[in-house]
């Protein structure tokens, strides 16, 4: 018969989301509730020579300041630890365990470093800590590799050790199959844990499914108040406790969890939410790091169709180990999709060259100068080209399009009646829905690789203009970037990254333009960062 028990690492996971900043007062109300409902394991922030001492922060440089922050605090029945991811903290930063508070500790570690940080356990475990292993990435390990795993775990002899499901990607059968292998290989007298993350809202289902494992070993699973952790949060401490009260007679307190999650978690909760969202769901459902996610969400350039197309090209090997080049390589492999655009060049050339062409973009002067802009159309007559917006106020007859997000944005519109003069001049990454656009543009011939935005749309633009012949062209709405302001006439266009890279945007726009009107003539209708 198993031997239940539970873990609370509220105090380390949550700081995920506040950089361990609860505050000295929460801290120890945190703990001091905790040991009041009887949890077993109380999990109490990490161990990090990188950061200072801060007693409002849960994340300290060794174990002589846990006992700074938590050591007034009577731990009664209760196992206090403390975690050490791989590589951050020293042996020399941690004291001998009967010299200060924490009972144990638990290290993170990857795959491919398995061996040294085994051997760091050793030395851990040589200063009378509790040893807890933590296989982080779980889902990483084939079976070979996991008995190799259990091989070097059962020769440390540990407390314990976990199946850390960092990216919350297992599902019953996959949990089951790991949890058989490790029920069967290791030492009995290891405790075998697991710790869940909810971005398949798979968290509380598995630890249940783990519990009622009847085996001959001591199992436990982690949680937290509220189910804070970092990406879609972790299992809800207070609902597994209520679970184990019902099932396995458990006595855990919920009342003083449910105080804890009144009087320290909700007021943190509201200002920096977790929980499963979209992002997570396309994190687990494609196995990959989040980091690789956000990468290709914050492009705002692709639809969520083409974003997981993306991802499902990541290599096996890569995709829990984030490297922001190699995305960067498969996003800009993606949108290449090569295309003979000459004729659509020449066709351009025929219908704009002798014509002063006015480009529309989003900025706010957009709506601020109306009269600048109509004043200046009706005396120049302009041929009027907006990019990845439909500017319905100005009545452009072309439009560029280089972002399939935006696109599909406007597709329903670019239907109607009024907009089927439109000319549509697409780059080659972007995919009609019906039929095709009027003219596609090789994409990989537009872009410059060598920038850190290479598909910046504007500069784009220019350079399909020049190739076309054009020589006269007129800007309004293109204001550059603002990092205090808004840049957009409508918010909902304002790319996440625009305030922080403003200056590096407004920079890049000016050089390009210097060397560009030594070729070209051009105008501003509205004021801009862009003019030099």
């Amino acid at each position: 018969m198993s031997k239940l028990k539970l873990l609370d690492c509220t105090l380390r996971d949550g700081g995920y989301l506040n950089d361990w900043e609860f505050g000295h007062d929460t801290m120890t109300s945190i703990l001091e509730r905790l040991v009041s409902s009887g949890i077993d394991v109380i999990e109490v922030g990490f161990l990090d020579e990188r950061r200072d001492f801060d007693i409002n922060r849960s994340i300290m440089p060794d174990t002589a300041s846990v006992k700074r922050i938590y050591g007034n605090i009577d731990k009664g029945n209760a196992m206090v630890v403390g975690m050490i991811d791989y590589g951050t903290c020293s042996i020399e930063h941690i004291q001998p365990c009967n010299e200060g508070y924490l009972d144990g500790i638990r290290v993170i570690f990857k795959k491919h470093i398995m061996h040294e940080a085994i051997n760091f356990c050793k030395q851990i475990k040589t200063l009378g800590y509790k040893v807890f292993t933590q296989a982080v990435s779980i889902t990483s390990y084939n079976d070979e590799e996991l008995l190799e795993l259990i091989g070097l775990v059962n020769d440390l002899e540990p407390y314990a050790i976990s199946m850390v499901d960092t990216y919350g990607l297992l599902h019953q059968d996959n949990l089951i199959h790991i949890f058989d292998i490790m029920d069967t290989n290791l030492n009995p007298q290891i405790c075998l844990g697991y710790h869940a993350h909810n971005n398949f809202q798979m968290g509380y289902a598995n630890c249940i499914e783990v519990l009622n494992k009847n085996v001959n070993r001591t199992i436990l699973v982690d949680g937290t108040l509220y189910g804070m952790g970092k990406s879609a949060g972790n299992t809800p401490i207070e609902l597994i406790s209520m679970y184990m009260n019902e099932n396995f007679e458990k006595s855990y307190d919920i009342n003083q969890m449910l105080e804890a999650i009144e009087i320290n978690i909700i007021e943190i909760y509201n200002k920096i939410p977790w929980g499963y969202n979209l992002f997570y769901y396309i994190s687990a459902a494609n196995k990959c790091h989040p980091n690789y996610v956000s990468y290709l969400l914050n492009k705002r350039t692709l639809s969520i169709k083409s974003i997981n197309e993306i991802l499902k090209c990541i290599d096996k090997e890569k995709k829990l180990l984030y490297n922001k080049n190699y995305i960067e390589a498969l996003y800009l492999d993606y949108q290449r999709n090569e295309c003979d655009d000459t004729d659509a060049i020449k066709a351009l050339e025929i219908e704009l060259r002798d014509r002063l062409v006015l480009l529309i973009g989003p900025g706010k002067s957009i709506a601020s100068d109306v009269d600048k802009i109509k004043n200046y159309i009706n005396a120049q007559n302009p041929i009027i080209i907006s990019i990845n917006y439909i500017c319905s106020a100005y009545t452009p007859q072309y439009l560029f399009i280089t972002n399939s997000k935006r696109y599909v944005q406007m597709a329903t519109k670019l239907s109607e009646d009024n907009y089927r003069t439109l000319k549509t001049i697409a780059t080659s990454n972007v995919t009609k829905t019906n039929g095709s656009f009027s003219y596609v543009l090789n994409y990989s011939s537009l872009i410059d690789k060598e920038t850190e935005i290479p598909d910046n749309s504007f500069i784009m633009l220019l350079k399909a203009l020049e190739k076309a012949g054009v020589k006269n062209i007129g800007f309004a709405g293109f204001d550059g970037y603002s990092e205090s302001e808004m840049n957009y006439f409508n918010t909902n266009m304002e790319y996440s990254f625009a305030k922080e890279k403003a200056q590096y945007l407004n920079n890049y726009a000016k050089i390009f333009l210097s060397d560009y009107k030594k070729r070209i003539n051009v105008e501003f209708v509205t004021s801009s960062y862009y003019e030099i």
